[in-house]
């Protein structure tokens, strides 16, 4: 880590609005929606932003939006900086910030997330609109986090992260890169968008993503099938980044959750870290589910949070984990923690009331 620096944590991002109905109804029959802001990217960054740690979003805006501004006004409650060009819609059919439609679940009927993002001017994003010397070189960044949201969102987009990616390791800014594999935003781009993630592993301090991410954005064969079982996974995964490490041994960290559906409302959740040549194991427990969606970005959140501050891998590991059920218990899609103590209470499972 660098001993110096204005921002803890920064990325690129294309801001969005999620709607969701309330009390856990479906979208198709509700007709109140709860809005909130949102990117994986800035999920991440919560975490220790809620914790007082200065945060920066990279980002794009529609001049004269009032969802834009909804946006700006929800990161700067979040305690989240972002910086950003002011592009003029255009017209009806011009530039926008994107729609997720989601729902929560219930009990065995699934939650569901419906992405609308055409015409999203996050896509525009290039580095060309940020002043990388002042902000990397003058201010300082602890740690750049790419998602592999962002980076395959475009051709831009992938461009702009790469550039991200050198600037940051020009500058000694850490690296972390959450593959995060979405098939429809690879579609038609795999062979560019392989050859980029790989040159963006290939610079990471601190990589996260399951088995299938690193098979379908890195190219790696996975082991032969096992069981669906979480102790099968977890050695499924092993085996895996046994493999990445070679390729790619710049990285001194690597993560996963591991997750495990009983219900829309229950799940079992774990995590696992390789760092410094030892792998630890949050063993799945069960946890109860307000709302699914962002656990594995609070888990990103929490885990860059402790090596913020310097812990050991284990301890970072265990702030992860509970950082991810305090996402998944909140109907937000980011973790939100009151102080340090809310997590690690929920980490001890201590559920006991606090007068």
């Amino acid at each position: 880590m660098k001993k110096t620096y204005q921002y803890a944590i920064a990325c690129p991002t294309s801001m969005g609005v999620r709607i969701t109905p309330p009390e856990r109804m479906a979208v198709q029959n509700s007709n109140l929606f709860y809005m909130q802001a949102t990117s994986a990217e800035t999920n991440v960054l919560n975490v220790a932003s809620s914790l007082g740690r200065e945060c920066l979003a990279l980002t794009k805006f529609v001049k004269g939006s009032p969802i834009a501004d909804f946006i700006k006004r929800q990161l700067r409650a979040r305690n989240i900086r972002f910086e950003g060009l002011d592009v003029e819609q255009g017209g009806p059919w011009g530039y926008r910030h994107q729609f997720n439609v989601a729902d929560s679940g219930f009990g065995l009927r699934a939650p569901r997330v419906w992405n609308d993002r055409a015409g999203e001017v996050g896509r525009t994003l290039s580095i060309e609109d940020f002043d990388i010397e002042r902000i990397f070189g003058q201010e300082g960044v602890g740690i750049l986090h790419l998602s592999g949201l962002i980076a395959a969102m475009s051709h831009e987009t992938t461009e702009c992260c790469l550039a991200l990616a050198k600037a940051a390791k020009q500058y000694g800014t850490l690296v972390s890169f959450d593959l995060n594999y979405r098939a429809t935003f690879w579609k038609g781009r795999e062979d560019a968008l392989s050859e980029a993630f790989g040159e963006i592993a290939s610079l990471a301090d601190v990589l996260i993503g399951n088995e299938e991410d690193f098979q379908l954005c890195l190219g790696f064969k996975g082991p032969e099938a096992g069981g669906k079982d979480l102790a099968s996974k977890i050695k499924s995964f092993k085996a895996m980044i046994s493999q990445v490490q070679e390729k790619y041994p710049n990285a001194k960290m690597f993560a996963t959750t591991l997750r495990q559906v009983i219900s829309a409302n229950e799940h079992l959740w774990g995590a696992i870290l390789l760092a410094d040549g030892k792998w630890y194991v949050e063993e799945p427990r069960e946890i109860q589910v307000l709302d699914r969606i962002g656990g594995g970005d609070g888990f990103s959140g929490g885990l860059l949070y402790g090596v913020l501050n310097g812990w050991e891998a284990e301890k970072c590991l265990q702030f992860g984990w509970a950082s991810g059920v305090l996402a998944a218990s909140s109907l937000n899609d980011y973790a939100e923690p009151a102080d340090e103590k809310q997590v690690w209470d929920i980490y001890k499972g201590n559920a006991r009331v606090q007068r």
